[in-house]
């Protein structure tokens, strides 16, 4: 078979992988992004990888959409600095293509460490909603609270915008301090943002031109059936098994990205 098949055939399958593993435990940027730098540039890598994931992130908010009506004015409050951050993030992306190569392997390798702390993080953020959930009367946190949140969000979505692998995980520890409520209205908050987030990013890119197209269309329905798929499998597969492949996954390529950038400087 031509070379060209294989090409594509490498890229929906990590795209159908990555779409699968999203909806499990997360990290599936960790499979696209790589498959991607084969290619093209890490830039471009980023946009098409970004694009190619991003209806998983519009589906997964929409199926929380009782939640989210719910939480709608804390949803709308933080629209504003995640669309903002995911500009500026993207922006910085192409505005020096060089830089974001070079901060490659660190991205990846953070991307790795907040996985590590995803499961106790998610139990403490399960306790404090537990906690919450039981008090007779609940108010808002205090404005110096709110804004601190709001920054933090920002810094989150600028982050999200430039590489975006583990912004669920830092949403979530924020969210933990807002009372939002029980921990699948704070998942469809971190849902919705990330939506955004990566939304306002691929509108960047796509100006940018750093989006792949004959690569990003293929990929984009692949990872469509991988989230449906990984769906279904997520209720026979314990999400801790994905998350550890995840974080191997994760640090290998951190190494394989040290070696690669540094070992020829």
């Amino acid at each position: 078979m031509p070379t060209e098949f294989w090409t594509y055939a490498f890229l929906c399958g990590s795209a159908f992988l990555a779409g699968a593993m999203n909806s499990v435990a997360g990290g599936g940027t960790l499979l696209t992004f790589p498959a991607l730098t084969a290619l093209v540039s890490p830039a471009v890598a980023n946009g098409t990888s970004t694009f190619a994931l991003l209806p998983g992130s519009v589906a997964g908010a929409l199926g929380y959409r009782k939640e989210l009506h719910e939480s709608r004015r804390f949803v709308l409050r933080m629209l504003a600095p995640s669309i903002a951050g995911g500009f500026l993030g993207a922006w910085l992306v192409g505005k020096n293509q060089d830089a974001f190569a070079r901060l490659v392997p660190w991205l990846i390798l953070l991307a790795a460490a907040l996985f590590v702390v995803q499961a106790p993080l998610s139990r403490w953020v399960k306790r404090r909603a537990a906690v919450e959930g039981v008090q007779p009367e609940h108010h808002e946190p205090n404005w110096q609270t709110q804004a601190l949140v709001i920054g933090f969000q920002f810094l989150v979505a600028v982050y999200g915008g430039y590489f975006g692998a583990g912004i669920g995980i830092l949403m979530l520890s924020a969210l933990g301090f807002m009372g939002v409520g029980d921990i699948h209205r704070m998942n469809a908050v971190k849902t919705c943002l990330a939506a955004a987030i990566n939304a306002a990013s691929v509108v960047v890119f796509v100006r940018d031109e750093l989006v792949h197209w004959g690569y990003v269309l293929p990929m984009l329905g692949a990872a469509v059936l991988g989230g449906y798929a990984g769906a279904r499998v997520a209720r026979r597969l314990p999400a801790s098994y994905v998350r550890y492949a995840v974080i191997a996954i994760g640090f290998g390529l951190a190494a394989f990205y040290f070696l690669k950038t540094y070992a020829q400087a």
